[in-house]
């Protein structure tokens, strides 16, 4: 059975929404989750997951939220290794240019990201169904 961190940031529920689905597709794909709040991880725990989804909303101009989210990713992203990675998150304005960002900075660094979703608000039935397929693709 593979062990999979669901870790997020959210200001509003809706990334939160999304990572309780992407948590729940892992389950139901038979993996062991573990659903973190970004202040709550970092490097240490990195060791005790096979997979990881790393979800943030769209901040500011498109950018990760940057009080807590960011500064726990910018120290996880070098210790990821070979592990499967989603990246999710949800935004209001603008395309989701956000993700496009984060996704080439991951890949840029080496890490394995095998799926992004995005959300316009809180997920719909398209954005949930992404969510649960992520998850089951990191179990």
């Amino acid at each position: 059975m593979s062990k999979v961190a669901v870790v997020f940031w959210s200001g509003t529920g809706n990334t939160q929404a999304m990572a309780d689905l992407v948590a729940e597709g892992a389950r139901e794909a038979g993996a062991e989750v573990d659903v973190i709040g970004a202040g709550d991880f970092d490097s240490d725990k990195l060791g005790a997951y096979d997979a990881v989804a790393f979800g943030c909303p769209a901040m500011g101009d498109e950018e990760l939220e940057d009080v807590e989210f960011e500064p726990m990713y910018d120290e996880v992203e070098p210790a990821l290794g070979d592990k499967k990675v989603v990246l999710f998150g949800s935004f209001d304005w603008n395309d989701g240019e956000w993700m496009d960002i984060w996704r080439e900075r991951a890949e840029g660094a080496g890490v394995n990201v095998i799926t992004t979703v995005i959300a316009r608000d809180h997920p719909d039935g398209e954005a949930e169904n992404a969510c649960r397929d992520a998850g089951a693709q990191l179990a």
